[in-house]
């Protein structure tokens, strides 16, 4: 006599509906861990993008001093999809040579940012900006009118 499989069950669920659930039961934990991790600091900086100048003050440790330093230079480029993942990367000319760094917007090593110009750029990633020097490099800047 030929028996048919029968698919396993749990309290009267198949497999496949456990591993669902399992699976929405894992989603809601890195929520809960990700909203354990925002940065609240992160919430209180100013809207930027690319073609903005600002000051980014950041914690930096050596040995068991700590100091703040200060880099201000362009926004080149906004990356990441998330909160969690979202990068930028900034861009200075320094004694000729041009340096650029990339700082997570999450990072609990910036202190502080301060938007100091906002640029008109056409375009999200500014990287024809590496290849122009002197005059050709600055970039127009926006008149913002602030009303009181």
């Amino acid at each position: 006599m030929q028996s048919q499989k029968q698919p396993l069950t749990v309290l009267g669920l198949s497999l496949s509906d456990v591993a669902l659930i399992n699976s929405l039961q894992d989603m809601d934990y890195i929520k809960i861990v990700e909203q354990a991790f925002v940065n609240e600091k992160a919430a209180s900086y100013p809207e930027f993008k690319a073609g903005d100048t600002i000051t980014v003050t950041y914690r930096i440790k050596e040995g068991d001093k700590e100091r703040l330093q200060k880099f201000k230079g362009v926004v080149i480029q906004i990356s990441g999809n998330s909160a969690f993942t979202r990068t930028f990367t900034v861009r200075k000319v320094s004694g000729g040579v041009g340096v650029e760094r990339i700082f997570p917007y999450q990072s609990p090593f910036i202190d502080s940012i301060e938007l100091n110009k906002v640029g008109k750029v056409r375009r999200a990633r500014i990287f024809y900006i590496r290849a122009l020097a002197g005059k050709k490099a600055r970039i127009k800047e926006k008149k913002v009118v602030i009303e009181k």
